[in-house]
C-alpha cells in the first residue's frame, strides 16, 4: 500500500501532462482551420472562387422555369455554338444559361454530353467562367454557367467611340486582360485532368467580370462543331488547312491569344486575320509601336510593357506550332507585365 502512495502522483502527472498536450494540439487544429476558412471567405467576397461545387444535372422544366420560358428579355450574347440568357434560380441567385443551336444538337445525337460536360466541369479557376451544371431533353443540350457580367472584351474592345455608355479601357486594364486572360488559359492547358483545349480564343470568349477581371468561357465545346470554322475565321493558325494537323489543340489556342493580344494593343478587329500578316507583324518587325497602339488612348509614358506585349503576340502568331511559345511561358510574361507601372 505504501509504494503505491509513493508512485500514484508521478502517474497522475504524466497523464495530466499527456491529455494537456492533446487537448493543445487540437486547440492549433481549430485555431488554423478556422484561420484557412477564414481566408477562404475572404477570397470568396473578392470574386475568387476558392472550392468546386459539385456539377448538377437540371431537369429541362427548371430551365425553362427559370429564363421565363428562354424570353428574348432575357437574352445575353448570341455565339456560333448557341444562345446564351440570364436566368434567376428559385435561390434568387443569377446564372447564364446557354441553349446549344438545335441542329448541333441533332448531329451529335449519339453523344455523351453529360461526361463530356462533366469532364469541362474540372475547370475551376479565378479567372475562367466555371459550369455549373447542364440539362439534356430530346432536342435540348443546355449548358449552366456562373453569371460573371454583361460584356465581353470584344465589346469593350470594339464598341461604338459614340456609346457614352461605354467605358473604354485604358492600358493599364487591357494589361490586366491580357494577364488574366492568360492565366486561365493556362489553367485549361496544364491545371486540369484530362488537360482542356479551349479550341475558340477569341474576345467574344473572354468575359470582363465587374472586378474588370478576365474570364475565359465557352472552352473545350469543340466537339459540338469540330469541322465548323465560321465564327473562328482570323483566330485559326495556318496549320488548321493541313490534313494531318485540322484539329485544335494547345499551339493553336496560343496563335488565337496572340490574336486577341493585337486586338488589345490595336482596338482593331480581326478582320478575318488581315490584322496578323498584312498589319501588325510588319510594324512590330520595323519597331513601329506608336503606329500599332490603338489611337483612342493617349501612348503611356513607358512603352516598355506594350512594347514586350507586342513581342509576345508578335511570337504567337509569327511561328509555327512547333515553334511557339507554351501558354505557360506567355503567363509567365504577362503576369510580370502587369505589375509594371505605365507612367
Amino acid at each position: 500500500m505504501g509504494r503505491a502512495r509513493t508512485y500514484y502522483p508521478v502517474a497522475v502527472d504524466v497523464i495530466v501532462g499527456v491529455v494537456a498536450a492533446v487537448l493543445l494540439a487540437l486547440a492549433s487544429v481549430l485555431f488554423f482551420m478556422c484561420r484557412r476558412r477564414r481566408v477562404a471567405q475572404l477570397a470568396d467576397e473578392e470574386g475568387k472562387p476558392f472550392f468546386r461545387p459539385p456539377l448538377q444535372s437540371f431537369p429541362f422544366g427548371a430551365i425553362d422555369a427559370a429564363t421565363d420560358g428562354f424570353n428574348p428579355h432575357r437574352f445575353l450574347r448570341k455565339g456560333r455554338l448557341g444562345t446564351v440568357y440570364m436566368a434567376v434560380a428559385e435561390s434568387g441567385e443569377f446564372l447564364a444559361v446557354k441553349r446549344i443551336n438545335p441542329h448541333l444538337v441533332l448531329s451529335n445525337a449519339g453523344l455523351s454530353f453529360s461526361s463530356r460536360i462533366r469532364s469541362l466541369s474540372s475547370a475551376y479557376h479565378p479567372n475562367v467562367v466555371p459550369i455549373l451544371g447542364y440539362s439534356e431533353a430530346p432536342g435540348e443540350r443546355i449548358l449552366v454557367l456562373e453569371f460573371v457580367g454583361m460584356k465581353s472584351l470584344d465589346l469593350y474592345l470594339h464598341q461604338d467611340v459614340l456609346d457614352s455608355s461605354s467605358m473604354l479601357l485604358d492600358w493599364g486594364l487591357r494589361l490586366r486582360i491580357a494577364a488574366g486572360a492568360a492565366r486561365g488559359i493556362e489553367h485549361l492547358h496544364e491545371g486540369t485532368a484530362p488537360h482542356i483545349v479551349h479550341g475558340s480564343v477569341k474576345p467574344s470568349n473572354i468575359m470582363i467580370d465587374k472586378y474588370f477581371s478576365a474570364r475565359v468561357c465557352d472552352y473545350g465545346l469543340s466537339f459540338l462543331a469540330s469541322q465548323e470554322t465560321r465564327g473562328l475565321e482570323g483566330y485559326l493558325d495556318g496549320e488548321w488547312g493541313d490534313e494531318e494537323q485540322d484539329v485544335v489543340c494547345k499551339a493553336s489556342d496560343v496563335y488565337g491569344f496572340g490574336v486577341v493580344l493585337l486586338e488589345l494593343l490595336s482596338g482593331r478587329r480581326c478582320e478575318g486575320g488581315s490584322i496578323v500578316e498584312y498589319w501588325a507583324l510588319p510594324l512590330i518587325r520595323s519597331y513601329k509601336l506608336a503606329e500599332l497602339l490603338d489611337p483612342r488612348l493617349r501612348l503611356p509614358v513607358n512603352m516598355k510593357p506594350l512594347l514586350r506585349l507586342a513581342k509576345v503576340a508578335s511570337a504567337c502568331v509569327g511561328n509555327s506550332r512547333k515553334s511557339r511559345p507554351s501558354i505557360v511561358q506567355v503567363a509567365a510574361i504577362l503576369n510580370n507585365l502587369e505589375m509594371q507601372p505605365l507612367c
